[in-house]
């Protein structure tokens, strides 16, 4: 009889040739567990999913209220459902006036697709401008988003009419005319490494956009709902959006996103053509419960108000004679560790002394650390001792 693992090897699709294949029995807070009973300290979280950490219990008892109401009927904005309401006017109370109506999806892909399809529907214009080394997700309308080849060669031709600019340059900000339907931006760039935005680039491109009627549409897929010290990113930056794509965090672990933009915008999509988006499962009941509850835990408990003296015992403690430097935004930590070679091995050394981290895609002498928001200062400490062990012994 073929054990667990060999049939997950067998059935199972791949994204790498060699997978962790950690064998999960359980997840509770900041923790991990394998079958053997090994726990392991998240500092990934599903890669800024689990903000609430894993299997908080508010979460856990809105997912099986719901389910035992009703799950899945009709979601795609036909039918009334508690759950989509209710989650919607919860957040919209929490956004900018303008950010007031909440089109769901399934994922952080799936909201991006929605929203190069809105921009292109609402302006009529067919150019997209992206930033170099950003990441908006692996469909094909996001994939053609990313200026690496590496990525996104084998699956070419990709959407026409995208032109990738420098992130933090002011001067190609020109570039973004009257042509231009969307920019897709992050305020930290996520798989570059942790960057954030500079103000000035911040301020200049809402300007350009605003002079050039260009949809700004914020990717605040692994910023949003609290990581970087605020419930978004862009609030650091005394702009706002046109078109807000989320997910990961959204859910407290459940499959959920959304964009999110005015409603004279989202409307765009009731005609020429009816059904401009649509999706079966985007705003599932029970994940839109999970999400309303993860929000109010976030919003209610506190969460937000820790993130920066958290940064702050990670930054301050991770010293080492292997480590160059640590920078990013509140608990979106990007730690440089000098080669691909030290990152690998330190991953895997992770695995041993029980602790997750991972890498980044266009930034490969760095590692990340972007835990559940709600991980403890003792836990922080924990982390940070067992990096250093790891470090030292690679």
């Amino acid at each position: 009889m073929l054990s667990k693992r060999e049939l997950f090897f067998k059935h199972v699709g791949q994204t790498s040739y060699a997978p962790p294949a950690i064998e999960v029995e359980s997840a509770s807070g900041s923790y991990v567990y394998d079958t053997s009973g090994k726990k392991y300290l998240d500092l990934i979280a599903g890669v800024s999913v689990g903000n609430v950490g894993h299997c908080h219990p508010k979460v856990v008892e809105a997912v099986k209220t719901q389910a035992e109401k009703y799950m899945h009927v009709m979601v795609y904005g036909e039918y009334i459902l508690n759950p989509q309401v209710a989650y919607a006017e919860r957040l919209c109370s929490l956004l900018p006036t303008s950010l007031n109506s909440v089109f769901y999806v399934n994922s952080g892909s799936e909201a991006v697709e929605a929203a190069m399809k809105l921009a292109k529907r609402y302006t009529g214009r067919s150019e997209i401008v992206a930033f170099k080394n950003a990441y908006h997700g692996s469909t094909h309308g996001a994939a053609s988003l990313m200026s690496s080849n590496a990525y996104t060669y084998a699956y070419r031709p990709l959407v026409p009419v995208i032109r990738f600019l420098d992130f933090n340059d002011c001067a190609q900000l020109d570039l973004i005319t009257e042509k231009t339907a969307a920019v897709f931006f992050e305020f930290v760039q996520s798989e570059a490494g942790y960057i954030p935005a500079n103000q000035e680039f911040a301020l200049k491109l809402r300007e350009r956009c605003s002079e050039t009627g260009t949809l700004l549409i914020a990717d605040e897929v692994q910023t949003g709902f609290g990581r970087t010290g605020k419930l978004f990113a862009f609030e650091h930056y005394n702009i706002v959006p046109d078109i807000l794509v989320i997910a990961k965090g959204m859910g407290g672990g459940m499959p959920i996103g959304a964009l999110v933009a005015d409603k004279f915008v989202t409307d765009a999509f009731t005609n020429n053509p009816v059904l401009g988006h649509i999706t079966t499962f985007g705003g599932h009941p029970v994940s839109a419960a999970a999400a309303l509850a993860s929000l109010d835990v976030i919003v209610n408990e506190n969460v937000i108000e820790q993130i920066a003296v958290k940064s702050k015992l990670f930054i301050e403690n991770l010293i080492h004679p292997k480590i160059a430097d640590v920078r990013g935004f509140g608990l979106m930590l990007s730690v440089g560790v000098g080669s691909f070679e030290n990152v690998k091995n330190l991953i895997l050394k992770g695995f041993e002394l029980g602790f997750l981290t991972d890498w980044f895609l266009f930034e490969d002498k760095r590692f990340r650390i972007s835990p559940p928001l709600t991980i403890s200062n003792s836990e922080i400490n924990t982390a940070v001792s067992l990096i250093k062990k790891a470090l030292s012994k690679i």
